[in-house]
């Protein structure tokens, strides 16, 4: 089914006026609807966008059409954990070890796979918008828009910083436990010698990450980090970078036989709904190959102190 979105005009003007003023949309969004069947109607009926408004109005704008649907993602039996869910976005928990979109050899067996065949068996006809992505060995939180509105404007908030992910990770060694946010600095570049890593290089591209040691014990600490840039593997470089590679990180340092992966999950995400402009924030439990290696307590889940 489509979806509409529907704002009440506050002064005279003209629906596209009504529509950028206070629906926030763009030329481009607008354009794009208004070349749909019923993609702009002024008081429940098609207009165009130049028609004057007068206060009391209702404008209503398509947001996603019957025809936009991600035919050509297989379903597979993948079943999305789903942490919360409206008519305009989706957030799961993403297993360790599951693609987000199809790459390479992975065409089925990807979350986004398993989310278009959610939508399906619901009856509903979305296409698959992640908004972000993560590595395939990292857990956690991954957003989808539901419709085209949402994602471009949760994309923009993404850019502007407003829009963020904080993870949890393990990293080798004993760090202090300060109570301090610390910042990384170093910029990043592919590495020339193995194209499935990346390196610190003075002429990459800038990369930053604030971190918090929030607990150290058994030659290991957990590490709360928040991307203020998102470059690949970005994390696992900057941690590797400071001495303290994430535990399980074959690649960049700590061959770990107690987990089989990189220990980093997006625990929270952080956003103003794409809509309501409500300061929501989410969060996704901490897996179980994490928990059997290192004992987190519920304090170090439920700290508000962090800077997002």
């Amino acid at each position: 089914m489509s979806r509409f979105y529907e704002i009440e005009a506050v002064e005279k003007g003209t629906v596209e006026m009504a529509l950028r003023r206070q629906g926030g949309f763009t030329r481009k969004q607008i354009s794009r609807a208004k070349f749909m069947e019923n993609g702009i109607k002024r008081n429940g009926v098609r207009c165009r966008i130049s028609d004057q408004t007068v206060p009391g109005d209702r404008i209503e704008i398509c947001l996603e059409s019957n025809r936009e649907k991600s035919d050509h993602l297989q379903e597979n039996s993948l079943k999305p954990e789903i942490i919360y869910e409206d008519q305009d976005i989706l957030l799961v928990n993403k297993a360790a070890g599951v693609v987000t979109h199809p790459r390479g050899v992975h065409y089925g067996d990807t979350l986004a796979n398993g989310v278009a065949a959610y939508f399906r068996q619901k009856g509903e006809e979305h296409s698959v918008r992640p908004v972000g992505r993560l590595d395939q060995d990292t857990s956690g939180l991954v957003v989808f828009g539901k419709n085209q509105g949402a994602a471009a404007r949760l994309q923009n908030q993404r850019e502007k910083g407003s829009f963020g992910k904080i993870y949890l990770a393990l990293v080798c060694g004993e760090m202090e436990v300060d109570g301090k946010v610390h910042r990384v600095e170093l910029p990043l570049s592919s590495d020339s010698q193995n194209r499935l890593k990346m390196q610190v290089d003075p002429g990459g591209k800038y990369a930053c990450t604030d971190y918090q040691v929030l607990d150290s014990r058994d030659k290991m600490s957990l590490v709360k980090l928040t991307l203020r840039t998102g470059r690949t593997h970005q994390i696992r470089v900057h941690m590797s970078a400071k001495g303290h590679p994430l535990v399980g990180d074959r690649l960049y340092g700590n061959p770990e036989e107690k987990i089989s992966r990189a220990a980093l999950h997006a625990w929270s995400v952080y956003m103003d709904h794409p809509f309501t402009g409500e300061r929501c924030k989410w969060t996704a439990p901490v897996p179980e190959d994490m928990r059997k290696i290192f004992p987190f307590e519920k304090s170090h889940e439920e700290q508000k102190n962090f800077i997002c």
